[in-house]
């Protein structure tokens, strides 16, 4: 089971691995119940980390639980370290309908942002040359966030700043520089577009 390490697997790949014996599926059950599979939806595994030896990646299983994905708005900038807050609930943007998955692992969020906004801003990051992920530019995450939140209407250059000093505690001064471009862009393709421009002015000017 090592061999797969953190990647997750389709139950049609363990399936295929273990065709020698006469139930696969009982297989793959007796390896989930003793501990070496964790199960993250129907369908799809991982193996655990005490039989691997190698790490789980949260951004990567959420990538793959539910797609087309990536990690976004909480998530994204506590990966970045832009917030100081510790976020327990893994959040995605997807083009997909809004969905949750809950696993042994914690809960899996999926907010719906259009299509052809949902390409602009995502950075794929590659760990240890072992497994990549797919992730929100800190830009695109705050834009995630302002767009999937409702009732939320920044009507000001000052309301925007509150809301990123004060409310979402994003300190400025750890981005010495933001690709503000990916603000307009998403403004043009994305919802709140006004918001989003108050948002790009206070980043542009500090």
């Amino acid at each position: 089971m090592s061999k797969y390490g953190n990647i997750p697997i389709e139950s049609s790949v363990l399936q295929e691995a273990m065709a020698a014996y006469s139930s696969p599926n009982d297989r793959i059950s007796r390896l989930e119940s003793d501990g070496q599979l964790i199960r993250l939806k129907r369908g799809l595994y991982v193996v655990d980390p005490n039989v691997s030896g190698v790490l789980l990646s949260s951004e990567l299983i959420a990538n793959r639980i539910y797609g087309p994905s990536y990690v976004s708005m909480q998530s994204a900038l506590r990966f970045h370290a832009l917030i100081p807050e510790r976020v327990t609930v893994m959040v995605s943007a997807t083009t997909k309908r809004a969905r949750n998955f809950q696993n042994s692992l914690g809960l899996f969020e999926y907010e719906s942002v259009p299509p052809k906004y949902f390409s602009v801003g995502i950075q794929q990051l590659i760990h240890e040359n072992s497994y990549a992920f797919l992730i929100a530019s800190p830009e695109k995450a705050i834009c995630d966030l302002l767009i999937t939140t409702s009732g939320l209407r920044l009507q000001s250059r000052r309301a925007a700043y509150n809301y990123l000093v004060e409310d979402m505690r994003i300190d400025l001064d750890e981005r010495p520089s933001w690709d503000t471009e990916i603000f307009r862009q998403c403004a043009e393709f994305g919802r709140k577009g006004r918001e989003l421009l108050f948002i790009e002015n206070v980043l542009r000017n500090g």
